[in-house]
Order: structure tokens, then sequence, then C-alpha cells
């Protein structure tokens, strides 16, 4: 069992950057495949970028050249690095560990891209 905790979500204007940090406990943070996930109301969650235990990234083509996933298994911490921000990006982000197919969420973190 993990427990997960989003941060840094916030308010900023186009073209903008920010970081999303997710912190893990209760477990081995090494063993788990982590992933960021975004959904706005209405619409289905989508995932945006993951990073397996073995660091290979994945991207969602909306996101490639701007997102950047990162993980410190010291700090038991995944990140979500974000520039060039678009209003399109505007969404709640969750952050998503997976054991062996078992899946784990946070509570979710805003994220508003507006002028």
């Amino acid at each position: 069992q993990v427990q997960l905790v989003e941060s840094g979500g916030g308010l900023v204007q186009p073209g903008g950057s920010l970081r999303l940090s997710c912190a893990a406990h209760g477990s081995i943070f090494s063993l788990y495949d982590m992933a960021w996930y975004r959904q706005v109301p209405g619409k289905q969650r989508e995932l945006v970028a993951d990073i397996t235990r073995g660091d290979s990234t994945h991207y969602a083509n909306s996101v490639k050249g701007r997102f950047t996933i990162s993980r410190d298994n010291a700090k038991n911490a995944v990140y979500l690095q974000m520039n060039s921000l678009q209003p399109a990006d505007t969404a709640v982000y969750y952050c998503n560990a997976d054991y062996s197919g078992r899946l784990f969420w946070g509570q979710g973190t805003q994220v508003t891209v507006s002028s």
C-alpha cells in the first residue's frame, strides 16, 4: 500500500511553467511504475506521462517537448516539470503508482492556465 500526495499546482499564465511534485509514503517507492494523469470535468482521465522503475519515460503527444517526468527514489518522489503551458493544459493532475497492476492515486492538484 502506498499513499500519494501531490503539490505544486496553481494558476499560471499561458507560456508559463509549473513543477508538480508527488510524495509517496508507506511502501518501497522504487518498486512502483509512476505516472501523471489529468482530468477535466466531463472527460475521461488521460495519461500525461509515465516513468518506469527502470526510468523509461513515455509522454502523451500533446505534451511531448514541453513536459518532463522524473523520479527521485531516495526522496520517494516523482515530479512533472511543465513548460510552455497552454490553456488546454488546465486540469486536475493526479499522481499514480502501479505495482504489478495494483493502482494507487493521489487526491489531485489543480492546474489552471489562464491570462
